[in-house]
């Protein structure tokens, strides 16, 4: 794996927050939508996956993966779509969305509803790990994807899933502890958690959380032959949270330089127009 490449890729949808790449007259663009524990992304990639402009908003409408308030993700989904719009100044059509992996049919289909509701036709629907590898390229290893409230592997073989599991921790836990620990709100906690500058502070704080992610991945990789892991999703920005996770499980880990937008952009790359 180009690692560098990967880096770059993710450096350049971070500079298109705000900012769209230029279009050409009647380019194709295709639109990832990730609704996450703490965050809606919308992620916008040309033909030639190059990523062309990105929304994002806090939001807390899911919780544990699943949708719990479906009229207010809607209307976050619908004004990001549209913010986006009026900055490319074109008609955004179709979009890819992706789901915790063992999410039930009936969990995918609120998602997909969700997305429709704002104006897309979903094309693609996929588990976040699997999504992530459109980035990444494993060929063989485990991809774990710790979001806001969950915590989710694909295990490949090949370059092919053999195995996908999701266990309810994640970021969402480490802001609760923290709370606790200070005597604070939950969104004083979460400020302080997404502050590089409190990282070092923190993680004595945090680091059982952490442990007990290590040990879910640990119990579904057992047995396996698993060269070495990649860690995605917002959680995963916390500082040097990759030794604790290398310590338990004793492998190889490996985490891109902003592993937050690694998902968003892989469900992108998972659009394709319908027939």
């Amino acid at each position: 794996m180009d690692f560098a490449a990967v880096n770059r890729q993710i450096d350049e949808l971070e500079s298109r927050i705000g900012t769209p790449l230029e279009l050409s007259p009647g380019e194709q663009l295709f639109v990832g939508v990730d609704l996450g524990t703490a965050y809606i992304v919308v992620v916008v990639v040309n033909a030639e996956r190059e990523p062309v402009a990105c929304a994002l908003e806090f939001a807390q409408v899911v919780r544990d993966g699943l949708v719990v308030d479906y009229t207010g993700a809607t209307r976050i989904v619908r004004k990001l779509v549209q913010q986006l719009e009026e900055r490319l100044g074109r008609e955004l059509t179709v979009a890819a969305i992706a789901v915790p992996p063992g999410t039930g049919e009936r969990e995918c289909a609120t998602h997909r509803h969700v997305v429709e509701g704002a104006g897309l036709t979903v094309t693609s629907v996929l588990d976040e790990p699997t999504a992530a590898n459109a980035v990444l390229g494993v060929e063989n290893g485990v991809i774990v994807d710790i979001g806001g409230g969950t915590t989710g592997l694909s295990v490949l073989e090949n370059g092919k899933v053999v195995y996908v599991a999701d266990e309810p921790t994640g970021g969402t836990h480490l802001s609760l502890v923290l709370a606790g620990n200070y005597g604070i709100s939950f969104e004083e906690a979460e400020a302080i958690k997404k502050d590089p500058a409190r990282h070092e502070e923190i993680f004595p704080v945090v680091k059982p959380v952490l442990e007990k992610m290590a040990s879910i991945i640990n119990s579904h990789i057992r047995g396996r032959e698993v060269s070495a892991i990649y860690l995605v999703g917002g959680t995963c920005c916390l500082k040097d949270m990759e030794t604790v996770i290398a310590r338990e499980t004793g492998k190889p880990v490996c985490k891109p330089s902003n592993p937050f937008l690694v998902t968003p952009l892989g469900i992108a790359l998972n659009c394709s127009v319908k027939d």
